[in-house]
């Protein structure tokens, strides 16, 4: 290299030469500088003296094929100095060819050291994956790390657990001594959980006084009882921040892996749901995440969110069921059953969703879906000369809302073609009671409307006369489980008994429901119930074919004997 050209290249680099060999024949000052060896000690050794031994022979056999080839090579290589420690160079090696025969014959190497800038850069990326505060890995690092765990758990099947740790108490040290004493006891509980946990298991903060704990190779429920044992007494141990003695507790939710087989981000939302159940249990302790409770919940969401589908889609049904009074033949009335007609499953009965969805704001939807539909169904069967009182349950959650008079007369206003009368509310017994003062005065607003009502489930609960009393409803209705039994068993009849004569003391009607033979009714009939609803009679019908089905009843002979010597 021409003199000049090298004092420029001495002076900006770090600058050497060596042979085709890799025998270094030439290093300036800055080379003996950052390696920390003299020139005397350099000269004629081979560069493979400085490596640091951290890349691979296939990164340095790549470097010498591209030169070797008459190509030049640019990278970042990181060197050992003469005192052990690493530098990071940004090194570009120049094959130099001979004039004469246009072959390679040495290389030059012009480096920068770039050691800060790899510091630099070192200390942002751990900035990124690492709290600053407590020096732990922060939820983006957690999820790379959880996912490496659960890997590794798959492939070995070794089970491990995923802990999330919240303080009990810290916002009172924050509140009562500061944020930075706040900070201090974060810091300390960091340490203390590393101080426990094994080289192999993970310690990470998401934020404010939340961490997590992933225990790797977990054998069996005692041992990992065992290790929160630890944790919980680690963290409860007295803590002291300036001179003051103060103590935090810890609950803990954990989740166990492959028992609970999911991803990384559902493993930490179960172990946080179990995290709330310790706190609810009384903190200081720790919850063990139910998988199977959690699939029932799924469960009963999904099926809760299909209903919701299937009462938008129209995949909801109503049949009507007769009430028939016995003692003159005659049809009195229909109760409304509610059907979904699934497109695989068919028709379902309510008994199969319903409950799934009363403690929902989706029952109220139904419930006045309901209501418009019978309404509409009463209407149409008026316009055909036939008309019939219907009954409809009405869930607890509907006929509490503090709207539902209100609701209940706009409904009445839009169907005015049916008289109020015709529609019975059915409500029962123990939602009755729950709140007497509240459903008496809106039982009382109610038939200001017109609307009828009845009192279900009858005697299976709370009754008394004082409620009978209260709730003046138009009609009770013996239960069908003191009906189903009523000719064998003595109780169920003294109680079919009881409830007729209170219902003839305070002048309401009687229906018995869930008559299911001519016998029940004979019974019935003798102790003082004329009418009636059951498979005996029919089971409940499309609209459709009420009418035909209304036209053509004939009550049994047994009813009608006994009607002709009452």
């Amino acid at each position: 290299m021409d003199e000049k050209y090298r004092r420029a290249v001495d002076a900006a680099a770090i600058f050497s030469e060596t042979d085709l060999s890799g025998r270094i024949t030439y290093v300036n000052d800055q080379f003996c500088a950052v390696s920390g060896y003299s020139r005397e000690e350099l000269l004629g050794q081979n560069h493979r003296l400085l490596n640091s031994g951290l890349h691979s022979a296939e990164f340095f056999a790549g470097l010498w094929r591209t030169i070797a080839q008459g190509s030049v090579w640019k990278g970042e290589i990181c060197n050992r100095a003469k005192d052990g420690s690493l530098y990071w160079v940004e090194s570009t090696m120049v094959p130099v060819l001979d004039d004469a025969t246009g072959k390679v014959d040495r290389y030059l190497s012009i480096r920068f050291d770039i050691s800060e800038k790899r510091q630099l850069l070192h200390s942002l990326q751990w900035r990124v994956g690492h709290d600053v505060l407590t020096g732990l890995p922060n939820r983006a690092f957690l999820s790379d790390l959880l996912d490496q765990a659960l890997e590794f758990s798959r492939q070995e099947n070794i089970p491990l657990a995923v802990c999330m740790v919240d303080l009990d108490g810290f916002k009172a040290v924050n509140d009562g001594y500061g944020h930075a004493s706040g900070d201090l006891l974060l810091v300390e509980v960091a340490k203390r959980l590393r101080s426990i946990v094994r080289g192999e298991d993970v310690v990470a903060r998401l934020a404010g006084d939340e961490f997590v704990l992933v225990l790797r190779y977990v054998r069996d429920l005692p041992e990992l009882r065992a290790a929160l044992n630890r944790v919980l007494g680690a963290i409860s141990a007295p803590y002291t921040l300036h001179g003051k003695e103060l103590n935090v507790f810890a609950s803990i939710g954990v989740t166990l892996f492959p028992h609970d087989n999911e991803d990384a981000g559902t493993l930490l939302r179960h172990a946080d749901q179990a995290m709330y159940l310790a706190k609810q249990g009384g903190r200081n302790r720790f919850h063990l995440f139910d998988v199977i409770r959690d699939r029932e919940v799924k469960v009963t969401h999904q099926t809760i969110e299909r209903v919701r589908q299937a009462l938008l889609a129209g995949e909801l049904r109503l049949h009507f069921q007769p009430r028939v009074n016995m003692r003159r033949g005659e049809v009195v009335g229909f109760q409304a059953v509610l059907r979904w007609e699934h497109p695989q499953d068919g028709m379902v009965p309510s008994r199969n969703f319903l409950p799934l969805v009363e403690e929902t704001d989706l029952i109220i939807d139904i419930g006045e879906w309901v209501m418009d539909q019978v309404l509409l169904q009463m209407h149409r069967w008026h316009q055909g000369g036939q008309g019939w009182p219907v009954s409809i349950n009405i869930a607890a959650r509907h006929f509490q809302r503090a709207d539902f008079v209100d609701r209940l007369g706009e409904m009445l206003a839009r169907h005015a073609g049916v008289a109020p009368q015709m529609l019975d509310l059915e409500i029962v017994e123990s939602v009755a009671v729950e709140n007497i003062q509240h459903v008496s005065t809106c039982l009382q607003a109610c038939q200001a409307l017109g609307v009828q009502f009845s009192l279900g489930d009858f005697g299976t609960g709370y009754s008394s006369l004082s409620y009978l009393k209260r709730l003046r409803t138009q009609t009770i209705k013996i239960d069908k489980s003191f009906v189903r039994d009523i000719l064998h068993d003595r109780d169920d009849l003294a109680l079919t008994t009881a409830v007729i004569g209170l219902a003839r003391a305070f002048g309401r009607q009687v229906i018995a429901e869930g008559l299911d033979s001519i016998e029940q009714g004979e019974l019935l009939l003798r102790l003082g119930c004329d009418v009636a609803q059951g498979h005996c009679i029919a089971r409940p019908m499309p609209p459709a074919e009420v009418p035909a089905w209304v036209q053509g009843y004939v009550a049994p002979l047994q009813w009608r004997v006994l009607q002709q010597t009452a």
